[in-house]
């Protein structure tokens, strides 16, 4: 049994800084990582997908110039293949900068694996126990595949960022913060997109207003929206086409696009920690139930980041780092219920709010 003053699993946004900070304070520290350095974040979410925004814009701007008297020849074109180039190489560079960190740090000591509770505070990886009075959970989170669409080629926001080849018709279900994101930018590179959004309004839990004003303008980059889509489903075709097949109060109800994005949500990687031997509770989505401080029912483990369904955000992840850094090292009384939650939505323009909305302000009588 390697025995540890604690342990980390998941180098996310939580648990990176918050491995440093252990470390640095002379507490001996374990980090657990079965796949890449920096989470969702880093990796596939806010560094990439910014990366491909600001690409997305410099094609929009080649097609507008005459709006501000500069007259730009036509034949600009989006290469996918060098946008990704570029997005590889920062992610690399911010994950080469954590993995140097890590070596160079006294009191870390890095396991590459998957992390699986065989006690209440034992944990097995790459057939090694460790143990520790201290443990810190920060498995983040994967994109939710429904049952319909599970036997059809479909792309996540993970794997779409692996394309070298512009889709020529991008199908989104989902129209929220990552699918209108992935849609505008997709159109700007030169791909037909049609977004379909089961609820009446892109982006529901926003005002009405902000839905519409969102639902205008990506009208007017000439992005197909489908909205009431109902009883969704998805059929592969022989000539590697896909089909979604939906009920909606207006329009054809099938559409057939070359790629199919899935943005309806995520799911907690809870699901192979073997939970249930550590003790520790989820609810019924699998999202670790954590009390205003962030620790688990079970005594000394901690849940942090996306897996404790506080939150999903990177901003909230490393917010829940501040939590357990400030209470632990400078005697702060720190609590997830005194967050106020920010949102911020990158298409062009963009979105970005503080606390509640309008509406939810109106319906609790403030």
């Amino acid at each position: 049994m390697n025995e540890f003053d604690a342990i980390v699993i998941g180098s996310g946004q939580a648990g990176n800084p918050l491995v440093f900070k252990l470390a640095s304070s002379g507490i001996r520290t374990a980090l657990i990582e079965k796949e890449h350095f920096g989470g969702t974040c880093l990796n596939n979410g806010c560094t990439p997908t910014k990366a491909y925004i600001a690409s997305a814009r410099r094609m929009w701007d080649a097609r507008h110039g005459n709006e501000l008297g500069i007259v730009i020849p036509e034949g600009a074109y989006a290469d996918l293949k060098q946008i990704k180039r570029r997005k590889d190489f920062l992610v690399q560079q911010s994950a080469d900068k954590i993995r140097n960190g890590i070596k160079k740090t006294k009191n870390i000591l890095f396991y590459k694996g998957e992390a699986k509770f065989t006690g209440n505070k034992i944990i097995s990886v790459n057939g090694e126990e460790l143990t520790a009075p201290e443990i810190y959970i920060d498995v983040g989170a994967r994109p939710l595949i429904p049952e319909s669409f599970k036997n059809i080629n479909y792309l996540t926001n993970e794997s779409i960022l692996r394309l070298e080849k512009v889709p020529e018709h991008l199908i989104i279900v989902g129209g929220s913060y990552n699918g209108l994101e992935f849609g505008q930018m997709f159109s700007r590179f030169g791909s037909r997109v049609t977004i379909v959004e089961k609820e009446n309004r892109l982006v529901s839990h926003e005002d009405k207003e902000i839905s519409e004003n969102i639902l205008q303008f990506l009208k007017d980059e000439k992005i197909e929206i489908r909205l009431d889509a109902n009883c969704i489903s998805g059929r592969q075709n022989s000539n590697g086409t896909v089909t979604v097949q939906l009920e909606c109060a207006e329009g054809e109800p099938v559409i057939t696009g070359t790629h199919l994005l899935l943005a309806v949500g995520r799911t907690p990687n809870t699901d192979t920690m073997n939970l249930k031997s550590s003790g520790v509770g989820t609810n019924e989505k699998g999202y670790i139930k954590v009390n205003d401080y962030l620790e688990t029912n079970a005594k000394g483990i901690y849940a942090l980041g996306d897996c404790n369904g506080n939150g999903a955000f990177t901003h909230t992840a490393y917010h829940d780092y501040e939590i357990i850094s400030g209470n632990k090292f400078d005697g702060k009384n720190k609590k997830v219920s005194d967050r106020i939650l920010t949102y911020a939505l990158y298409t062009d323009p963009p979105l970005g709010r503080a606390g509640i909305t309008r509406q939810t302000a109106l319906d609790k009588g403030l």
